[in-house]
């Protein structure tokens, strides 16, 4: 009974602490207020924030639970298993949650109340189909089905990371609604808000599956336990804190606006944020080390117990600021340009030299993985030195350089203007896919990832072991080989720009993502069966390496001969309704396009050739300082039978003659 009480201990807390902090919230914000037309009645107007709040709860047991099972704890083990448990009984709530959120939504939108007539039932079937709202909410209660059945049957490693990962893609479509859904700066807040769901997620799962696990984990493996979940609620809390910071400028856009209901809510979570990370840091800095006397555990579980408070208060704020109105409207006005149509921003001005510079459109995806990729790469580097191994330098700057070239790209002048113009937006093309994988294969990263992080010896699984372990999949075996790669490489250019692929990357803020992420993992696979030293199955002899760079340079320029030859444009909809009056004509900026990826897009290529051509040449030098050093140990074998075969055909002359 006690083990049972301490389980229910934590989510119960939570759950008090965000449902008095949420209606309080709606109360003062009047974000439960009735409406003055097609008002949906108290119920719904009360109960649509709470629901939400179950489903954010919900959300945060399935994909923090799987996250702390994956990095913290041993698969086959009884608290993996709760681990598990956790997240399917966390994933049946979210769908239940997830489906009532559905519903009231569509009552909150219609302004009526529930019928079980024929036409209110079609109303419904149109809202979940045929609006952006209704179909968001859809995917998520199927993806929350889908996940109860996987979380309830896996039980292994591989398994548990592929539901780890679209536990954390179901609450996507979730970012896409409410204010953030409506806004002028609609792909800055969706991300914002998408990070911010997804990291709390972690953070917050992950505090209470450690009060879960507490009774069936030794106290010297919770030691363990509770600092590598630490270290995850560390990111998580840089995550958090960031884009909640950015999410909620694009609301406020004025300090003045902080003395609104909607300010004051926002005030209470960022006071609540702080007290989170004030108390991770404590017991991360002084208790966790300290865990197995009996003492500092009672301190250590008493200050979880505050934060899981804070947490409630942090999770009730959020849920009455969805429905709490920005104190500034943000969204786009009726009469809205051709470019804020299509693209829900002002029409940029001139691209100029000057505005190559200092034009920034930032991506705060991007900017965490640049973040994060320099400071854990730098961070590998540094204990190598610490004790005494050595990693060259241009290594480094070279990993460096390209991540700083990957900022430029998705956060720059490029990101701001692809959108208006085609040579842009194949100018990032040609950056994604060749120069910068370039920089970031030079730079090793798996192997030097094998080198600094430490190895775990108690059967869990950590950076280096999942880095390792993906290395050594069959996907990789096959997605790493040279003939995969190429195909891909190359075959990608035409795939995507002469199928709607292209239209989803324009119209949609997922494809847009999806597009960089996939010409940055083809041009990476690539160059890394080319050139890299971080391990791969197989690697063509370099003969064949510099034969499938010709193939490849070939098939490039043909590309892009073809866009140059083209009559017709790619995605007239968009590019030729822009109202763009400054520039090339969409036709000419089209032509400047194909030029960038017949021209500009052969410079890596030809790099890579003279990269590939070099290491051949020390291939072969080092094969020819092995085989001296050979030959001074024991002698060539080859030459000593040669010379002796000389000598005997001589002596049979001599005999011969005499």
């Amino acid at each position: 009974m006690e083990s049972r009480a301490q389980r229910l201990a934590g989510p119960a807390i939570l759950a008090v602490s965000a449902l008095i902090v949420v209606l309080i919230g709606l109360a003062a914000g009047g974000g439960a207020a009735p409406l003055q037309l097609l008002d949906p009645g108290p119920v719904v107007r009360w109960g649509l924030p709470i629901i939400k709040l179950v489903v954010n709860l919900a959300a945060a047991g399935m994909v923090g639970s799987l996250v702390v099972a994956l990095f913290a704890l041993r698969a086959g083990e009884r608290p993996f298993d709760t681990a598990l448990d956790t997240a399917s009984i966390s994933a049946a709530v979210f769908t239940v949650a997830s489906a009532g959120t559905a519903f009231f939504t569509f009552l909150n939108l219609l302004g009526a109340a529930p019928s079980a007539s024929a036409e209110f039932g079609q109303q419904l079937g149109r809202f979940l189909v045929d609006t952006e709202a209704g179909r968001a909410w859809l995917l998520t209660t199927i993806a929350g089905a889908v996940l109860t059945v996987l979380t309830f049957a896996v039980r292994g490693w591989t398994s548990t990371l592929i539901v780890g990962i679209l536990a954390a893609a179901s609450l996507i479509p979730m970012a896409t609604q409410g204010h953030s859904g409506e806004e002028a700066n609609h792909n800055i807040a969706v991300t914002a808000l998408a990070l911010h769901i997804v990291a709390a997620a972690v953070w917050l799962g992950g505090l209470l599956l450690l009060v879960i696990i507490r009774p069936v984990v030794d106290r010297a493996d919770m030691v363990a336990v509770v600092s590598r979940y630490s270290s995850i609620a560390l990111v998580a809390f840089i995550v958090v804190a960031v884009s909640g910071t950015v999410r909620a400028a694009v609301a406020i856009l004025s300090p003045a606006n902080l003395f609104s209901p909607y300010g004051a809510l926002l005030l209470v979570k960022v006071v609540a944020l702080i007290a989170m990370g004030v108390l991770g840091a404590s017991y991360r800095g002084r208790l966790i080390a300290k865990l197995a006397s009996s003492g500092a555990a009672r301190v250590f579980w008493l200050l979880v117990t505050v934060e899981i408070v804070f947490m409630g208060i942090a999770s009730g704020a959020a849920a009455a600021l969805a429905r709490t109105p920005p104190p500034v409207d943000t969204t786009l006005p009726e009469q809205q340009t051709p470019a804020q149509i299509l693209t829900g921003t002002v029409l940029p001005p001139e691209l100029t030299i000057e505005r190559w510079f200092t034009t920034w459109d930032v991506d705060l995806l991007w900017v965490f993985a640049v973040g994060f990729g320099l400071f854990f790469y730098l961070a590998g580097v540094r204990r190598l030195r610490k004790r005494g191994d050595r990693w060259p330098i241009y290594r480094t700057a070279l990993w460096v350089f390209g991540l700083l070239l990957l900022l430029w790209v998705t956060s720059g002048p490029i990101n701001a203007y692809q959108d208006y113009l085609f040579s842009l937006h194949m100018v990032g093309h040609m950056l994604l896919s060749m120069a910068i994988p370039l920089c970031l294969v030079a730079g090793a990263p798996v192997t030097l990832a094998a080198r600094a992080i430490r190895k775990r010896d108690d059967g869990s699984r950590g950076g280096r072991e999942w880095i390792l372990w993906a290395v050594h999949t069959p996907f990789s075996r096959v997605v790493t080989h040279p003939a995969f790669a190429s195909i891909m490489f190359i075959g990608s250019l035409w795939v995507f720009y002469y199928t709607d692929l292209f239209r989803w990357s324009l119209y949609d803020h997922i494809g847009h993502e999806w597009m960089v992420v996939h010409f940055l993992i083809s041009g990476y696979l690539f160059v890394l069966s080319l050139i890299g030293i971080d391990p791969v199955p197989y690697r063509l002899p370099y003969p064949f390496r510099l034969l499938t760079l010709i193939a490849v340079m070939a098939m490039h320029a043909f590309f892009g001969i073809a866009i140059m030859m083209s009559s017709g444009m790619f995605a007239a909809e968009w590019f030729g309704s822009m109202g763009r009056t400054w520039g090339p004509t969409p036709l000419e900026d089209q032509y400047i396009g194909g030029g960038v990826a017949w021209s500009v897009g052969e410079i890596p290529t030809l790099i890579l050739a003279v990269t590939v051509a070099i290491q051949w040449s020390r291939s072969d030098d080092r094969m020819q300082r092995r085989r001296d050093r050979q030959v001074d140990r024991a002698g060539d074998s080859e030459l000593d039978e040669y010379n002796e075969r000389l000598a005997e055909l001589a002596r049979r002359d001599a005999a011969r003659s005499r």
